[in-house]
């Protein structure tokens, strides 16, 4: 029931209004950052269940902050491509709903998991259909969703188009390797997706949304680029200008609600307890998160924890909560 208070006050509410940071104190704050996650001894593992990535170096971190106005300030690794995996489902979620508008909350729910975010149990239970849209049976809908009446190849187009524009960055690709990686070793996704088939809930051949999902998972960003494509959540649905783009300001709430409930899956409490912001984290070990108001944030550092999640761009993001005072709940306290 909390859960369920918490999503709708975020969807219904005004954004709580947080101070924004001088550039030059937060820039002194991102390298301390970046200075005490190089030093850190404790990194996570990464995720050698997709082989392409069992290879990404362990060593490295990268956070970017790009204000609502003003220009990006990063620090470390901000520059190197990374795999965003399940961080994609952000924007393949407003894509949908910016095309289908609430039409897509009668296939996919809104609700918090509390399972691993490849888990069949409650897909069983619940006949079909996901609980929200950021565990992966749920982005395999809105990839059915978005693939209706064209073919795979072109619905990757269209959502990496969506994407570079968001960031105003055409340099955004699909790591193809990854793709092929995904593709070769994704069977629980190929069973997900076969299940729901089997439910009515998976219209397009399965193939078709499964293409389209393993695509967008391996499309590539830096943190600078990331936190570009983000900006839109924290400017009220802004696109760096252009009003023909603009998401609307409902999509806005809503997309940040389900980050901040389901962002992290199974351990989407602890980050709302800890950093107090909507975010979306990846097996690639990025993590975006959503200051409204203020500015859009990305970190990135490869080694996760054992619930998915990046251990450096977590703390990362801690820190830089507690630095800031930036949180939906207020100024984070010590504890």
């Amino acid at each position: 029931m909390l859960w369920c208070w918490l999503q709708a006050t975020m969807a219904r509410s005004a954004p709580v209004m947080i101070s924004s940071i001088d550039p030059i104190e937060l820039q002194a704050i991102l390298d301390r950052i970046a200075g005490t996650m190089a030093a850190a001894t404790e990194r996570g593992r990464v995720a050698d269940y997709i082989p392409e990535l069992a290879d990404v170096a362990n060593d490295r971190f990268g956070i970017a902050v790009v204000p609502v106005n003003g220009e990006a300030l990063v620090a470390g690794n901000a520059d190197i491509a990374f795999s965003v995996q399940s961080i994609s489902k952000v924007f393949t979620l407003t894509l949908a709903l910016e095309k289908f508008g609430g039409a897509i909350w009668e296939r996919v729910g809104r609700e918090p998991s509390g399972d691993p975010f490849n888990s069949i149990v409650q897909l069983e239970l619940e006949h079909g259909v996901p609980r929200n849209p950021f565990i992966n049976a749920g982005a395999i809908v809105i990839a059915d969703l978005l693939v209706d009446g064209q073919t795979p190849h072109e619905t990757v187009q269209e959502i990496l188009t969506y994407c570079r524009q968001l960031a105003n960055d055409e340099g955004i690709n699909i790591d193809q390797d990854v793709a092929r990686s995904e593709e070769r070793t994704g069977f629980r996704n190929v069973a997900l997706a076969s299940f729901m088939r089997a439910e009515g809930n998976i219209r397009a051949p399965v193939g078709h949304p499964l293409d389209v999902y393993f695509h967008h998972c391996a499309i590539a960003m830096s943190c600078r680029q990331l936190a570009a494509a983000g900006r839109y959540l924290a400017a009220a649905g802004d696109v760096h200008g252009d009003d023909a783009r603009r998401v609307s300001m409902s999509c806005v709430r809503r997309i940040n609600a389900v980050m901040m409930t389901c962002g992290h899956y199974d351990a989407s409490g602890e980050f709302a307890f800890r950093v107090g912001l909507p975010g979306k984290s990846g097996v690639g070990g990025g993590i975006l998160g959503i200051v409204p108001g203020v500015a859009s944030i990305a970190a990135w550092s490869p080694g996760l924890n054992a619930k998915g999640s990046s251990v450096l761009a977590s703390r990362a993001f801690e820190e830089l909560a507690k630095a800031t005072g930036w949180s939906v709940f207020g100024a984070p306290g010590q504890g």
